[in-house]
C-alpha cells in the first residue's frame, strides 16, 4: 500500500490543489485511534493520510490479490495468494463463480454534497481538504465515480430555502443559486473532477419546491406541489441545470422527488415534498421530461421513485404504465431505509418488470434510528457491505451513501435528523476520520469499476454468515468481495470454473471484509 502525504514544498497558494507525493508504506497505513466502539478510526490530518492499494496493473500468473479488513487490526491490507490444489479440509466453504452467467453492469457508486458536507470540508485546513476529497475521488483514494446533489436546501442544511422564495413568481425571475452552492457545494464538485481520473456522475435530487408552491405553503409537512406549479416547478430543474452548467458542471441524471412519501404522511419533519405515483407520472410525462427535452437537458436520465423498496415494484409500475410518462424515465432509485419491511427480491421482480431500466441504491445511511455517530462501529461497516451486496446480488447497478462528510455529531441539520458518515471532521484540531464505513464502500468502489458486469457466485455455506458478489470487469479481471459476519475464522476455497490450475484458498478471520482480484 502507498501512504498519502503533502510535500508542503509543493504548495503554490492560492493553487487549485496541492501537490501530493507518494513514498512506499507497508501494508497497511491506518493511523489507528480507539473510542471504546467495536473496532477503531484512521486518522488524517493536513500531512498525512492513508490510501487505498491499486490493482489496475497486470497481475501475475496464477495468482491473486486479495485486500482485506478486518474489525481487530486492519484496513486495506494486501496479500497474494495462489490458485493451487483444493483443499481437503472439511471446514472449507466453498465459493463457486462462473463468468458464463451475466447479470447487470455496474453505474457506480459515491456519495452526496450536501450542504453539511461542504461546511465541514470547508472548516478544514486546505491540505487536509486537498486530503479527503482524494481519500474519496482520487486515484490513490477509493475512486467514486457518483456524486448526488441535493437541490437546494435539505435537512442537511443550516436552515430550509429554496431558490425562489418570493411568492407568486411562477416566472422564476428571481431564482438564484444561493451561498450554500456557490460556497459549499460548486468548488467542492470541481474539486472532486479534477482530483478525478474520471468522469464523475452527478445526479440531482430536490427536497422541497419553494414554500409558496405546495398546498400547506411549508418546506416540511404534509403538503404535495399545487398542480398549477407542475409547469414552474419543470422550469425550476432546467434553471438549475442552467446555473451549475455555468460553472462547468453538467449532471448525468436526477430524481424526480427525494422520498415522494414522505410528504404524503403527517409528521415530516424536514424538507419534504408528498407525490403519488400517479402525479408523479403525469408531471414527469406532461412537464419534466418535455421541458427538459425542449431546453436541451434531454439527455439527463431521470429516475423515478428514489424512496424505500417498499415501494417497488408496484411505483415503477405505476408510473411506467403512462405511456408519456414511459417515455422519459431511464431508471428508478431505492433507499434502504425500511429494508426489513421487505426482502430484496422485489428488486429483482423490478428488473424483470422493467429490464431496460436501471435500479440505483440513491441514499443509505446509519444512525437515524439509534445513535447518529458511533466512532469506529465495525457493526456499520457490515450494514452496509451487507446491503451493498444484497442490492448488487439482485440487480441494483451502484449504491450510493448519504453524506460524504459529517461533524462529530452527525450535522449540521437544521431538523436535528443526526446521522453518521464515513467520514467524520473534527476542524478543531484540522482531523478527519475515516470510519469503518469508508472501508465497507472502498472494497467495492475502488474494484468494481463502472461497466463491471456481475456473474454468478454460489457459496456453500448453511451458518448464513458468509455473503459475497463476484464481477468481471472492463480490463478482464475477476473481482470478488466476500465479507464475513461470523465471530469465528472461516477458511473458503474458491473455484473458478473457467479455471484449470486449482482453487484459491483464503482464511477469513472473524468479522471482516475481503477483495479478491485476479485474472
Amino acid at each position: 500500500m502507498m501512504k498519502l502525504f503533502v510535500d508542503y514544498s509543493l504548495i503554490i497558494i492560492p493553487a487549485i490543489f496541492c501537490s501530493l507525493t507518494i513514498s512506499d508504506a507497508s501494508a497497511d497505513d491506518c493511523f489507528r485511534r480507539y473510542y471504546g466502539e467495536s473496532s477503531f478510526v484512521c486518522v488524517c490530518n493536513a500531512t498525512y493520510c492513508d490510501s487505498a492499494p491499486s490493482v489496475d496493473g497486470p497481475l501475475p500468473t496464477g495468482q491473486a490479490i486479495v485486500i482485506s479488513s478486518t474489525q481487530n487490526d486492519s484496513r486495506f491490507q494486501t496479500h497474494y495468494l495462489h490458485f493451487d490444489i483444493p483443499s481437503n479440509e472439511s471446514t472449507v466453504f466453498q465459493i463457486t463463480v462462473n463468468a458464463s452467467k451475466t447479470y447487470q453492469a455496474i453505474i457506480g457508486f459515491g456519495g452526496a454534497f450536501t450542504d453539511a458536507a461542504g461546511i465541514n470540508i470547508a472548516k478544514l485546513s486546505f491540505p487536509a481538504q486537498e486530503l479527503l476529497l482524494s481519500s474519496y475521488f482520487g486515484t490513490l483514494g477509493i475512486e467514486y465515480g457518483i456524486g448526488r446533489v441535493p437541490i437546494a436546501g435539505s435537512d442537511f442544511s443550516t436552515y430550509p430555502y429554496s431558490y425562489d422564495d418570493f411568492p407568486g413568481d411562477t416566472t422564476l425571475s428571481n431564482f438564484s443559486l444561493t451561498e450554500e452552492d456557490l460556497v459549499f457545494k460548486i468548488p467542492f464538485i470541481n474539486w472532486a473532477k479534477t482530483i478525478s481520473s474520471k468522469p464523475i456522475k452527478l445526479f440531482s435530487s430536490p427536497w422541497s419546491g419553494p414554500a409558496w408552491m405546495k398546498s400547506n405553503n411549508d418546506f416540511s409537512g404534509f403538503g404535495h406541489l399545487l398542480p398549477e406549479n407542475y409547469q414552474p416547478w419543470a422550469e425550476y430543474f432546467v434553471k438549475f441545470f442552467e446555473e451549475y452548467r455555468k460553472h462547468d458542471i453538467n449532471f448525468w441524471a436526477l430524481t424526480a422527488q427525494n422520498e415522494p412519501n414522505n410528504g404524503r404522511v403527517p409528521g415530516c419533519s424536514w424538507n419534504c415534498m408528498g407525490w403519488s405515483p400517479e402525479d408523479q407520472a403525469l408531471f414527469v410525462g406532461q412537464n419534466l421530461g418535455p421541458t427538459l427535452a425542449n431546453k436541451g437537458f434531454g439527455d439527463v436520465n431521470i429516475m423515478v421513485v428514489d424512496d424505500q423498496r417498499t415501494f417497488m415494484p408496484s411505483w415503477p409500475e405505476t408510473v411506467l404504465a403512462d405511456p408519456e410518462a414511459n417515455k422519459y424515465v431511464s431508471g428508478f432509485g431505492v433507499h434502504w431505509y425500511a429494508n426489513n419491511l421487505v426482502p430484496p427480491s422485489v428488486l429483482t421482480s423490478t428488473h424483470e418488470a422493467f429490464p431496460d431500466r436501471f435500479i440505483l441504491a440513491t441514499e443509505a445511511c446509519n444512525g437515524p434510528y439509534e445513535e447518529p455517530v458511533i466512532m469506529g462501529s465495525w457493526e456499520r461497516l457490515e450494514s452496509y457491505a451487507h446491503d451493498i451486496i444484497e442490492d448488487l446480488n439482485h440487480w441494483v447497478a451502484g449504491w450510493v451513501d448519504w453524506n460524504l462528510v459529517l461533524d462529530e455529531g452527525g450535522g449540521p441539520n437544521w431538523a436535528e435528523n443526526y446521522v453518521d458518515a464515513p467520514i467524520i471532521v473534527n476542524n478543531t484540531v484540522d482531523e478527519f476520520y475515516k470510519q469503518p464505513m469508508f472501508y465497507a464502500m472502498g472494497h467495492f468502489s475502488k474494484y468494481i469499476p463502472e461497466d463491471s458486469i456481475r456473474i454468478e457466485l454460489e457459496i456453500s455455506d448453511s451458518t448464513r454468515s458468509l455473503f459475497g458478489t463476484a464481477f468481471l470487469r472492463p480490463d478482464g479481471k475477476r473481482s470478488i468481495v466476500i465479507l464475513n459476519r461470523s465471530d469465528e475464522e472461516r477458511m473458503i476455497s474458491l473455484v473458478d470454473a473457467d479455471r484449470v490450475d486449482g482453487t484459491l484458498t483464503l482464511i477469513c478471520p472473524a468479522r471482516s471484509i475481503h477483495t479478491i482480484v485476479y485474472v
